[in-house]
C-alpha cells in the first residue's frame, strides 16, 4: 500500500476517532482505512492504536507518529505551495486549547469569521482550566494571559482583556460595599485557583485573602458571584452582559480593572503550519481580541 495514503488516513482515524468517519472523509471504505492503519502498524513494528468496539484511543507509540507525521504533512503542503508559487490556502484541524471563560459569543464569532476567510480549516477546542502540554497532547495552539510559559515555548500577544472585580446588588446590601484593598478580608471572596490568594500581583500589597470558594472554572465562580455568594474577579467578556444588565456591580472599580495580554503560545517557531499563522494573525488583528 501507499504508505503516505496510509499515512493519511491514520491521521483523519485519529482525528474524525472513528474509522467510519474517516472513511467517509475520505471517499474509501471502512474496511480499506483498517488496512491502511494495520498496513503501518505492520511496517512499524508497533500498535498505534487501541481498538474496542466502542472506542479508539492513541498508544504512546501512536501520539508519537500522530504528531510526527501531522507536522511532516503540514511541511509537505508548505513545500508545495512555494515550488507551484501558487497562493497557499489554510486548512485542515487545528487543535487549540483556551481559558473557560473563552466560552462565550465573542470568541465564537471570532472562530466563525476566520472559518468564513478559511472554511478548510476545521476547530478542535480544548475549553479548560487546565494548562495542557501541547507537546504531548498535540494542541497546535493556546491561548492564555500568562506569559511565564518556560523555555521551549513561545509566545506572541494577539489580543487584551480586562479583568474586574465584581459583586453582585444583592450581596452588597448584605454585606456592604468595600471601600479599600484591605476590607476584601473580611468578605466572602470567590476565587480562581490558579491565582494566589495574596492579592499583591493584583496591585494590592500586604492583602491576603481565605476564599470561601475556589475553582479553576471562571463560568462556576460568575454564577457564584450571581447567586450573591461573594465576590470575584472576572474577565469582560464573560461578565460585561451582567454588568451592562446591572446583574453584576464593579468593586473597588477605580484601582481594580486590570487589562492584561492574551497570548497564542505554541511550542516553536520551526515549520509552524499555515493554518497556526492564519490564526495568529487573524487574532491579533481582530479588535474584538481588545477588550
Amino acid at each position: 500500500m501507499d504508505r503516505l495514503t496510509s499515512i493519511q488516513v491514520f491521521l483523519n482515524v485519529v482525528e474524525c476517532r472513528s474509522f467510519v468517519a474517516a472513511a467517509d472523509r475520505m471517499q474509501i471504505s471502512p474496511a480499506m482505512a483498517s488496512k491502511h492503519v494495520m498496513a503501518l502498524e505492520r511496517h512499524l513494528g508497533t500498535r498505534l492504536l487501541n481498538r474496542t468496539s466502542r472506542s479508539l484511543s492513541l498508544t504512546d507509540d501512536g501520539r508519537l507518529y500522530f504528531e510526527q507525521c501531522r507536522h511532516l504533512l503540514d511541511g509537505l503542503e508548505e513545500v508545495e505551495a512555494s515550488i507551484t508559487q501558487s497562493k497557499f490556502v489554510p486548512k485542515g484541524l487545528l487543535h487549540l486549547s483556551a481559558p473557560v471563560w473563552f466560552a462565550n459569543a465573542t470568541f465564537v464569532g471570532i472562530l466563525a469569521d476566520f472559518r468564513k476567510q478559511y472554511p478548510e480549516v476545521r476547530f478542535d477546542l480544548d475549553i479548560s482550566g487546565r494548562f495542557v502540554n501541547l507537546v504531548e497532547e498535540g494542541v497546535d495552539l493556546a491561548l492564555r494571559v500568562s506569559q511565564s510559559l518556560g523555555d521551549t515555548l513561545i509566545a506572541r500577544p494577539v489580543g487584551s482583556v480586562t479583568f474586574n472585580m465584581l459583586a453582585s446588588p444583592d450581596y452588597l446590601r448584605r454585606a456592604g460595599t468595600p471601600t479599600t484593598a484591605a476590607e476584601l478580608v473580611a468578605h466572602d471572596m470567590l476565587w480562581y485557583s490558579l491565582l494566589p490568594t495574596d492579592l499583591g500581583n493584583l496591585g494590592f500589597p500586604s492583602v491576603k485573602i481565605t476564599p470561601v470558594l475556589s475553582s479553576t472554572d471562571e463560568s462556576l465562580l460568575r454564577y457564584a458571584t450571581l447567586q450573591g455568594m461573594g465576590i470575584s474577579v472576572l474577565p469582560t467578556w464573560l461578565a460585561e452582559e451582567d454588568i451592562r444588565a446591572g446583574r453584576l456591580t464593579t468593586v473597588l472599580s477605580s484601582s481594580m480593572d486590570r487589562q492584561v495580554s492574551i497570548y497564542g503560545v505554541y511550542p516553536s517557531r520551526k515549520n509552524l503550519s499555515f493554518k497556526v499563522r492564519a490564526f495568529l494573525e487573524f487574532l491579533a488583528h481582530d479588535p474584538r481580541m481588545k477588550t
